[in-house]
């Protein structure tokens, strides 16, 4: 929930106080950033330096106040290219340091500009590294970002804050797919058609199926098994998006394993898929956010440098194949920092998912060969 007042960008920054609660009682004051006002949300990090745009615009953070942990925020400002769907996602934006000017050739307004023309509350000038740990070490949790007319006394602001509603069991999918079906057409000669299921999917993810020849349906997170099998898909792809993968229906997905159709999921899809194996799911301490998180391929040994968003894991066995409704499944990817499973494979169906983000945008290319591998499994299943 977010209430903000529009203004001028700089005049608000240099006048407006701001403070942050945590619902542990922690709070830090700084100074209005983006809108004045007040807003609520899950306090979390990100560990990426560049790619704040399309941060902003992934709806994964949907209900997520983000804390950037690089200092400096806003140096190349804002354009129009790079947003990752139709609007800023993020309920809040903690930076420490924001640039006085953008400078950068496709800049068109500056990022404070920006957040405030989209009326998210911001705070600015706090002690972004201290935030960082206090979230390291005690889990993320319920905050809320207050500046302007909505300053006020401590305790009532902390009491407003634990009124808020919990990541835990909040089912957002929905709010932030799209309503009405579109097609990203194939570039070049169409070599397959997929369907893909809008949980909170990033405008850059079909593209990199369109570079590969695939035509992709993007369909409502409401869809049905009728409404996708309409497309005549030959592989299905499950999307990122926010919220707590125990709210999702599964029907859909299960729907898909049992016809044996090529499917690839990520993020909050790879979750959406442990749990149609039979797995669960738990809420990580303080989730990984970032582009700069290393991933173990364990066919392979490889490690790849890859892009995060997600405060919810699988639990699944990492030494052993299990056995499910649907035939055999391993662990394929695994965290390096902390052993938390970032992929599953199916042995027996051409089904496959990773717990972060392909699609590079913005964040590192190692993680693109899955697109190829979704590719080779429809090639598979055609001949």
């Amino acid at each position: 929930m977010t209430t903000s007042k529009p203004g001028n960008a700089s005049q608000r920054r240099g006048a407006a106080p701001a403070v942050l609660v945590l619902e542990d009682g922690r709070s830090f004051r700084g100074r209005a950033y983006g809108a004045v006002g007040e807003t609520f949300g899950e306090a979390v990090f990100n560990t990426g330096m560049t790619g704040y745009q399309e941060t902003l615009t992934d709806p994964s953070y949907h209900r997520q106040v983000v804390v950037m942990t690089a200092p400096h925020i806003g140096n190349t400002g804002v354009n129009d290219e790079d947003d990752e769907s139709r609007r800023i996602w993020v309920a809040g934006y903690v930076v420490r340091d924001p640039a006085r000017t953008p400078s950068n050739w496709r800049s068109r307004r500056t990022l404070d500009e920006e957040l405030a023309r989209q009326g998210v509350v911001g705070i600015c000038g706090v002690d972004t590294r201290a935030l960082t740990r206090h979230l390291r070490e005690r889990g993320a949790m319920r905050v809320g970002i207050f500046s302007g007319e909505s300053v006020a006394d401590e305790a009532a602001l902390l009491a407003r804050v634990r009124e808020a509603p919990q990541m835990t069991g909040a089912d957002l999918a929905a709010e932030v797919a799209t309503e009405e079906p579109y097609v990203v057409p194939a570039i070049g000669a169409k070599k397959f058609t997929v369907a893909a299921v809008d949980l909170g999917i990033k405008g850059m993810t079909p593209h990199r199926m369109a570079e590969r020849g695939i035509e992709v349906h993007v369909l409502p997170a409401t869809a049905t098994a009728e409404e996708l099998y309409a497309t005549a898909p030959d592989g299905v792809f499950l999307s990122n998006g926010p919220g707590d993968p125990a709210t999702a229906d599964l029907s859909l997905v299960q729907e898909v394993l049992a016809r044996r159709t090529p499917l690839f999921g990520i993020c909050f899809g790879n979750q959406i898929l442990g749990r149609a194996l039979g797995f669960g799911t738990y809420k990580l301490g303080y989730g990984h956010r970032g582009i700069n998180q290393p991933v173990q391929d364990r066919a392979t040994g490889k490690v790849e440098i890859t892009a995060h968003n997600h405060g919810f894991a699988v639990d699944a066995p990492l030494d052993a194949v299990s056995e499910t409704p649907y035939g055999r499944a391993e662990v394929s990817h695994v965290c390096l920092n902390d052993g938390v499973v970032e992929g599953l494979r199916l042995l027996d169906r051409p089904a496959f998912s990773v717990q972060y983000h392909p699609e590079a945008a913005a964040g590192p290319h190692d993680a693109a060969y899955l697109f190829d591998r979704f590719v080779q499994l429809m090639e598979g299943q055609r001949a």
